[in-house]
């Protein structure tokens, strides 16, 4: 687990290549009797299409035990298992040994290719081996009855005991801490981490969160020097404020910065879409994604909690 450290030598990542999985299928071909859609040759072993459509057009091939799944039909877990112009069926396989809360980003694009919008699809407590089945329509502004394409952008997976829900029963440590989308300019990036007092008691934080920086395989990430405050990074990022005793009464909340470059020089870049996070050092861990790519830099920077000012007292905290 990373406390702050001495920036170090660059760090050599683990990483495994992040292949964007693609399937894009014309509806014309798909409404055709029994024919299996251009571009998904069949697998060894791999079962035929039963020939026939359901909403989003005939079932797409699936590969037998141990086969290599057809090219750009799948991904971390997530099968398109059928697409036409209205809409895209997919699957959600945990291939863990924990439960976990699966998140699943699906690019909509138009018959040319163009990008419509991205849809974010998330699983939650998906049992070991499980599977649940999805849709996402795609006769959104833009698409044509000639065609329609799906993109599966990304998948990220979480441990259920770990996840950053927002909703729900209140965590036992009072605490519910999530992670914003972040802020990039001219290879600057701020990812806020807001906390709320969310029970019935007060809670005290002092000082900054305690971080562990997770590889695809949720695997630490070795040699990052995490840094206290921003001004290693860069001056003006919010994160420099020194470390306090905060009390949050019930329903108050506060905020810390994780601020980076995503330089790359000589040597491997890094990315680090996982991070646990302790918002105290007793805390219960939160594994959030802010998605850190911190090319050759081999730095990070983290802000001192401090009071949100901004967030409106939440009325009847919920015991969880």
């Amino acid at each position: 687990m990373h406390e702050f450290e001495k920036t170090g030598p660059l760090p050599k990542a683990r990483r495994p290549a992040a292949a964007v999985a693609v399937v894009a299928v014309a509806a014309t071909l798909l409404a055709g009797c029994g024919s299996r859609p251009a571009g998904t040759a069949r697998t060894a072993g791999a079962a035929s299409a039963s020939g026939t459509a359901g909403p989003c057009g005939i079932p797409l091939p699936s590969p037998s035990a141990g086969a290599q799944p057809p090219s750009g039909l799948a991904r971390g877990g997530v099968r398109i298992t059928a697409a036409n112009a209205v809409c895209a069926e997919y699957e959600v396989t945990n291939p863990g040994g924990e439960q976990s809360d699966v998140t699943v980003t699906l690019s909509r694009l138009d018959a040319s290719g163009g990008a419509l919008d991205n849809v974010t699809r998330t699983v939650t407590g998906l049992a070991p081996g499980a599977t649940e089945k999805g849709r996402v329509d795609l006769g959104g502004p833009g698409s044509t009855r000639s065609g329609a394409q799906v993109r599966i952008l990304k998948v990220r997976s979480v441990p259920s005991a770990e996840a950053p829900r927002p909703g729900g029963p209140c965590p036992a440590s009072g605490l519910r801490l999530l992670a914003d989308d972040g802020d990039a300019a001219m290879g600057l990036r701020v990812v806020g981490l807001s906390l709320l007092n969310c029970g019935t008691s007060a809670v005290t934080v002092n000082g900054y969160p305690t971080l562990e920086l997770l590889d695809l395989e949720h695997r630490p990430i070795d040699g990052v020097s995490v840094l206290p405050g921003g001004a290693g990074i860069a001056s003006g990022t919010g994160a420099d404020d020194p470390p306090r005793r905060i009390v949050l009464q019930p329903g108050e909340g506060a905020r810390a910065a994780l601020v980076w470059r995503n330089t790359t020089g000589a040597g491997e870049p890094v990315d680090a879409p996982y991070v646990r996070v302790r918002a105290t050092p007793d805390a219960a861990p939160v594994m959030v994604t802010p998605e850190l790519d911190l090319g050759t830099t081999g730095r990070l920077g983290v802000g001192a909690w401090t009071r949100d000012d901004q967030r409106p007292p939440t009325p009847g905290p919920s015991a969880g």
